[in-house]
């Protein structure tokens, strides 16, 4: 089934993205997937990663968190703690960000609240590093 999809990118302060697309590929729990016209519809969670999608011969990309996406009836919603969009990352902030993560994580127990908060903290910010990079 050919035609355009509806991708929606929204946060807690607001709907960053709605717009027509052919595809979209994201970061889903159990690795990266990709969207076009037609799909089935599902619903899973999102790690940080790269969210990106195609309209005709242009791609854009958004360093994404955690977070949830949808999939229904040529529709897909990503519902992300954040998302960035690739040309307004700061990566030399992110890459302080994770260096910071990274030392705060030494010497905590792996199983500590505290250091998973910090994994997840180096996630995100190695997320929008890649990102970053690829403006």
């Amino acid at each position: 089934m050919a035609g355009p999809i509806e991708l929606k990118i929204v946060t807690a302060e607001k709907q960053l993205l709605s717009e027509k697309v052919d595809e979209v590929r994201a970061p889903g729990g159990e690795g990266y997937f990709g969207v076009r016209a037609g799909h089935i519809p599902f619903l899973t969670q999102m790690e940080p990663g790269e969210l990106w999608f195609k309209s005709g011969t242009a791609t854009q990309s958004y360093a994404v968190s955690e977070g949830f996406i949808e999939v229904s009836a040529n529709k897909v919603t990503v519902l992300a703690e954040s998302a960035e969009l690739a040309a307004n990352i700061d990566v030399e902030r992110a890459k302080k960000a994770l260096s910071d993560a990274q030392g705060k994580m030494k010497g905590l127990n792996t199983n500590d609240t505290e250091y998973k908060l910090e994994w997840a903290r180096a996630k995100r910010a190695s997320a929008r590093i890649a990102v970053g990079g690829r403006k």
